[in-house]
């Protein structure tokens, strides 16, 4: 199930709502929102729903063991088989193939394929249930003695499937003591709204537009046609996974747990460096905390603990070489941004080193889209008309000229001008206002109503709703 359907909308969320509600204490909201999550998990993944339950056991009951034995080798040892397990599992669903077809490349000799049905949401879910053993053995939280309630962290359904990837720490406290207030409520209510309004209004329209024109002969793609196609999967890919993080920061909200920012319009970053630290936000300062530091950080050896986290980062989006050079093409800007680039940025005009970094963060989501560097290749060739290809032909001025109002809303709707007027409305409007969301409560109101309509209309007659996050 995904928040961007209408049985979500008009089915699930209204049910879990009023349940949620009629529950006298947080305990028994606690439960009902465990049973409701399971089920919106099971709902897609009937049998994998087991797996996501031993995950949670498997820690929790680690978490029990380090906390017995802290200090004491027992602890070591029990942290490193429930690492060994969890990233055992992901690697075994996800991996599996994808090493045994490349270690039958090296041999040349083809191995037998093993076809393992990805469960959905699985790199989230291993992440955030592995970050709360190693913090508790490292003493940076509390144990959790309640399997109940560690079960709800690690499947609480508004980011179970794509994040932003939460930390034990950070709602620790909110699972024992959280009230839902009504301006929370309304802030959730207007985030979610906000959230699907991306993904079902913007960011649907953005992808078909790409798909219609970077599925096709690439031989063949004019020069126009090329940079049309990849902006509008930059925006589709960002309006997709920003637009689900603020519905699952909203969702949050509404049933008082408070979750971090996911992005911070990373579309305006003067520098790769700026752009990955507001861009999914959560999986950054994950392999930043777990790994880039743990390996020496920028104390020894930064060069190599770069590349080691990059080549991770590219390999967690997918079990492909594409996503290994994804993540290897950032990691090398990184590290020529650390060692003089950034120096050199700072001294030319903002506007200049702004299309520096929005270039080679184009240029970077050739690589995610085309899983076949074949296909990759000739991308790169019609997007520097090195193909034969005309620059532009009639068929792509009109796709063009009907794109306009499209590229015009993304361009605005990615920069912080929207919120900036919602804040001076907020300020000259009348009373009741609601600072967090920039809204009086009348045009609140409105709003949500608004965005509600036009996103179930779209979704009425919508054909094309892919969540592009699902793989991971």
């Amino acid at each position: 199930m995904v928040f961007s359907s209408l049985i979500f909308l008009y089915g699930f969320l209204p049910v879990c709502l009023l349940l949620y509600a009629m529950m006298p204490g947080l305990r028994s909201k606690n439960f009902v929102l465990l049973v409701l999550s399971l089920i919106f998990y099971a709902w897609g993944e009937p049998v994998w729903v087991i797996l996501l339950i031993l995950v949670a056991a498997a820690n929790y009951l680690n978490g029990l063991f380090l906390h017995r034995y802290r200090g004491a080798w027992q602890a070591k040892a029990s942290l490193a088989v429930t690492i060994v397990f969890n990233l055992g599992l992901l690697g075994s669903f996800k991996y599996l193939s994808f090493l045994l077809e490349t270690l039958g490349f090296l041999i040349s000799t083809p191995l037998p394929a093993v076809q393992i049905a990805l469960p959905i949401g699985i790199s989230f879910y291993v992440f955030q249930a592995l970050s709360y053993s190693l913090d508790l053995y490292h003493e940076k939280t509390e144990v959790q003695t309640s399997f109940l309630n560690f079960l709800l962290f690690v499947s609480l359904f508004p980011q179970l499937i794509a994040g932003p990837i939460l930390r034990y720490s950070d709602i620790a406290q909110q699972l024992s003591k959280r009230k839902s207030t009504w301006s929370g409520i309304s802030y959730g209510l207007s985030r979610f709204l906000c959230g699907l309004g991306k993904k079902v209004l913007i960011a649907n329209y953005a992808g078909q537009t790409a798909s219609f024109l970077l599925n096709g002969q690439l031989q063949n793609l004019n020069l126009v046609s090329a940079w049309l196609g990849l902006l509008m999967f930059a925006f589709q890919i960002y309006f997709d996974f920003s637009g689900y993080s603020d519905m699952a920061i909203g969702l949050g909200r509404i049933f008082g747990f408070s979750y971090g920012e996911n992005f911070r319009f990373p579309y305006t970053a003067k520098s790769i460096t700026e752009f990955w630290r507001t861009w999914h936000i959560s999986l950054g300062t994950f392999f930043r905390d777990y790994l880039y530091i743990p390996l020496g950080g920028n104390r020894r050896f930064q060069f190599r603990n770069i590349l080691i986290v990059w080549f991770l980062t590219g390999l967690w989006h997918g079990a492909s070489w594409n996503f290994v050079l994804w993540g290897l093409y950032f990691g090398l800007i990184l590290i020529l941004e650390k060692y003089f680039l950034l120096t050199v940025l700072a001294k030319i005009p903002r506007f200049f080193s702004w299309c520096y970094a929005f270039f080679l963060i184009l240029i970077g989501w050739v690589f995610f889209y085309f899983t076949d560097i074949a296909l990759a290749g000739a991308m790169f060739k019609a997007l520097f008309a090195l193909n034969g290809a005309p620059v532009i032909d009639f068929e792509i001025s009109t796709v063009l000229l009907n794109n306009a109002p499209l590229l015009l809303i993304c361009a605005v709707a990615c920069t912080p001008l929207p919120q900036k007027i919602s804040h001076l409305f907020v300020r000259i409007s009348a009373l009741n206002a609601y600072p967090e969301t920039g809204f009086s409560g009348f045009s609140m109101i409105v709003y949500n109503l608004a965005m509600l309509g036009l996103s179930t209309i779209a979704l009425v007659g919508a054909s094309y709703n892919p969540f592009l996050y699902f793989r991971f």
